[in-house]
């Protein structure tokens, strides 16, 4: 288990696996689990706080439930995904990054709308800790501190970036991951490049 509070993940080392419903593929990120107010990497399947995946959607296919989680979806890439849920709401996903937020139990299924896509997905179980996230431009240095107990994710959507702080983070190429895990102490992170990135920041429930 790593004890790094901060470390770079490159795209080709996400791990590639089935859904829980064996109806698709998703590319995993990180899985993270808080304890003792600090999010360290999961070593079990489901002992989890908070997870970052990939899905890859081929055809149109229900959702896996995911009971007492919370998540969100944004799209990565393709022309478009429509959530169809089991109550009667249907919400489209257009390019470039539109996103949605529902609960992990809601049994919804993903409708191609022209063509496979890629899907950046955000679960975090509920009531242990509380997930935000943001779609922005980078454009020169990005400024990241993170308070005593939260953790920051930054996900480069395109372009180049590297961390400009003496951490001896390694530089993102499109697609890369950085966790940022604080613990008792304040963090604090310079990312400096061009291109976009999806922020996310967990913290305490």
């Amino acid at each position: 288990m790593s004890e790094r509070p901060s470390w770079c993940i490159p795209a080709n080392e996400y791990r590639r696996e089935r859904w829980r419903n064996q109806f698709g593929w998703t590319r995993e990120i990180v899985r993270m689990r808080r304890e003792a107010g600090r999010d360290r990497p999961a070593e079990g399947e489901q002992d989890w706080d908070w997870r970052l995946s990939i899905a890859e959607i081929e055809s149109d296919a229900p959702f896996s439930a995911f009971p007492g989680i919370d998540r969100e979806l944004v799209l990565l890439s393709g022309n478009g995904l429509r959530l169809r849920f089991d109550d009667g709401e249907a919400v489209e996903l257009h390019p470039p990054h539109d996103k949605l937020r529902f609960a992990g139990e809601r049994t919804v299924t993903g409708e191609l709308i022209d063509g496979p896509t890629h899907d950046f997905n955000l679960m975090w179980r509920r009531g242990r800790v509380r997930a935000e996230l943001w779609h922005r431009p980078l454009v020169g240095p990005m400024v990241l501190f993170a308070e005593p107990g939260q953790s920051w994710a930054v996900h480069l959507l395109a372009g180049q970036a590297h961390f400009a702080d003496g951490s001896g983070l390694a530089p993102l190429q499109a697609g890369d991951t950085a966790i940022l895990a604080a613990g008792e102490d304040r963090l604090r992170h310079v990312l400096e490049g061009g291109g976009e990135v999806l922020l996310v920041r967990v913290g305490e429930a």
